[in-house]
């Protein structure tokens, strides 16, 4: 029986069914420790939720509820709602999670108010403020889903002169608080806190137990606890860590987690459960809670071991000046990994590959891991529209490249982005802070940029097919495919930005930071146009590597150093702004093609197979391939 893969479309999200088939390989052992994972990964799905925006535990409840307890709403209004929370759901709120900016729902306030109170007759269970009657609570949600001038976008790094970053952005990390706020403060819990204002003076409310987050914090633990004996003894060592950092909150617990889990790379079965990305913040500072559980892939992990295991050749190799190279490469995993599950910051919308901690310092002194997200990148291709290819590309042979290298292309640029990119390089000596606080909002899209940069370097160098990552003789195609696909890429990301003309999302100013300068200061990409369909197109694979490499050099320069204001200009010249009328062109031929923007997924079940006396004996895996029925269930699970 084939497998389903494309679910359903979503206005322009494609819903797609991610499969483990690594899970069931696994022993008892590691099955139940999994399972007592992906239990603590749901547990701290709220949290995410509230990081993102104050409303959006209030507004899931009373969509959830319409959909719950409609049998007295009209259907064209309950099926409206049940859009609009699909892509809140895909987005963990109303606001897109790759714009940044807010979703309305397309009802009348009349039919909205109707609903929620049909809604709380039927017995949803709405939890407004005190006294508040069903009609009240849905009075007071009404800018939020209907006034597109409030709270408008998520996360603004460029906000225009004047204009500060925080008190533009939506999320939840702050409240009342402004850049100038903190002149001369100094965060004790920068990652795990949300900082406020009061009476004049700023507080973090730290994440910890007895702090902010407690009840889902406490869930968490319990959760990493039962795991405790399944699991092998350097991942104890690290669940242990993890759970004394959940407990005090303090920075040095954090660092020692992170070490242990870095060293913890023996097992089967892993987790990544916390405060981990940045980008949601826009000063790049607070991290936003994540969980993942994932089973090792066995017959996709040699190439990205085999990356790993070099680490010191590619170190030595990097362009860029010999200050911030670092002699001694060590503590560098990697892996291929079947996801179970990702929630949080990394679920429903996933990356494909991945390379924690995020700490220079661990990073430098202890290693890291790096993972390729095999089966979401195997769901990806197998989701996608040929005429996705095709459109874009400018002539039958380079969607036959496409069609025969891009996966595997695609798939080495991301080990090499993870287990290269992100690994290698240091700061340079006497610097005073990480880059992330010198580089502040930019950090992020520069350390992606920096990424990428490392990957396109050495796609072309023949070690690659010394070490048996890819054929020689086809190496040169190969290439060619992912120079081609990173470049149409750029274009092709204009179609998510439906308005304004700058990009928020750090991943795609980093893209287009690294196109625009090859197209300004190399020969490599020619504009074409031809029958009023622009195209981007490569012409000359040398110069294109030969730009490469002097912009990583000047990358690693900035974040080697701290240089904010080299950074500043870099992006701002070349990442955040695009041509609208270039974007309205890409929208109106992926429109009329019926393509999506990006994809969402629906994840693996685990199922607990109970023996006579009461015990799990077993855990099931199962696959529901439909998204309302999983995000309802995973709503019910912390309300428990």
């Amino acid at each position: 029986m084939s497998r389903r893969f494309l679910l359903e479309q979503v206005d322009d999200v494609s819903v797609v069914q991610l499969y483990a088939d690594g899970f069931k390989k696994l022993s008892r052992r590691e099955k139940l420790l999994a399972w007592h994972l992906y239990l603590a990964a749901i547990a701290g799905r709220d949290i995410y939720y509230d990081q993102r925006y104050a409303h959006n535990l209030e507004l899931r409840a009373v969509l959830e509820g319409i959909l719950t307890h409609g049998s007295g709403v009209p259907e064209p209004v309950v099926q409206e709602v049940r859009r609009f929370t699909k892509l809140f759901w895909i987005n963990s709120g109303p606001h897109n999670a790759i714009t940044a900016r807010k979703q309305l729902l397309r009802l009348t306030t009349d039919e909205w108010m109707a609903a929620v109170e049909a809604a709380a007759a039927a017995g949803a269970p709405f939890q407004g403020r005190q006294g508040e009657s069903p009609r009240a609570l849905a009075a007071r949600l009404v800018p939020i889903v209907f006034d597109p001038d409030v709270d408008p976008i998520l996360t603004l790094k460029t906000p225009g002169a004047g204009r500060d970053i925080l008190e533009s952005s939506a999320n939840n990390l702050y409240a009342d608080v402004s850049l100038r706020d903190l002149d001369g403060f100094r965060e004790r819990h920068a990652l795990n806190s949300r900082l406020v204002k009061s009476s004049g003076q700023l507080v973090e409310e730290v994440y910890r137990v007895g702090g902010r987050y407690d009840r889902e914090i406490r869930r968490i633990i319990q959760h990493l606890e039962d795991a405790l004996p399944y699991a092998p003894d350097s991942t104890a060592a690290a669940l242990r860590a993890l759970i004394r950092f959940y407990t005090t909150g303090e920075d040095a617990d954090r660092v020692a987690y992170d070490i242990a889990w870095v060293r913890d790379d023996t097992g089967t079965v892993d987790t990544v459960n916390g405060f981990v990305e940045v980008y949601l913040d826009p000063r790049g500072a607070k991290g936003a809670w994540e969980g993942i559980v994932s089973c090792i892939n066995v017959d996709k992990t040699r190439r990205i071991e085999t990356i790993a295991a070099h680490a010191q050749w590619f170190e030595q190799e990097m362009p860029w000046e010999a200050r911030f190279k670092r002699t001694e490469v060590t503590g560098m995993s990697a892996r291929a990994i079947d996801v179970v599950i990702e929630t949080g910051d990394s679920g429903p919308i996933t990356p494909v590959g991945i390379n924690l901690p995020n700490d220079q310092a661990v990073r430098e002194q202890y290693g890291s891991k790096s993972v390729l997200l095999a089966n979401v990148s195997e769901a990806y291709e197998r989701s996608t529209p040929e005429v996705l290819r095709t459109e874009f590309c400018w002539d039958d042979a380079e969607a036959a490249r496409s069609r025969a290298w891009g996966v595997l292309s695609r798939d080495i640029a991301t080990e090499l982005h993870e287990v290269v990119g992100h690994g290698s390089g240091r700061m340079a000596e006497g610097s005073a802070a990480p880059p992330s606080e010198l580089l502040r909002e930019h950090y992020s899209a520069l350390e992606e940029a920096r990424s990428d940069l490392v990957a396109l370097y050495f796609l072309p160098h023949p070690r690659l097919a010394d070490l048996g990552l890819l054929s020689a003789a086809d190496q040169a195609e190969i290439v060619r495919a992912e120079y081609e696909q990173f470049t149409r890429g750029v274009l092709l990301q204009l179609r998510r930005v439906r308005e304004g003309d700058q990009l928020e999302e750090d991943h795609m100013r980093n893209r287009q930071l690294v196109v625009n300068w090859l197209r300004r200061h190399t020969a490599a990409i020619e504009v074409r146009r031809r029958d009023g369909k622009t195209y981007f197109v490569v012409v000359d694979v040398d110069a294109f590597h030969d730009g490469v490499g002097r912009l990583l050099a000047e990358v690693q320069r900035i974040k080697g150093e701290g240089d904010y204001g080299a950074a500043r200009t870099l992006i701002e010249s070349y990442g955040v702004h695009f041509d609208a009328v270039l974007r309205d062109e890409i929208v109106a031929r992926v429109e009329a093609l019926r393509l999506p923007s990006y994809s969402a997924f629906v994840m693996p079940r685990l199922s607990p197979v109970m023996g006579r006396d009461g015990s799990i004996v077993d855990i099931d895996v199962s696959y529901p391939c439909d998204l309302e029925s999983q995000m309802l269930e995973y709503s019910a699970m912390t309300r428990a």
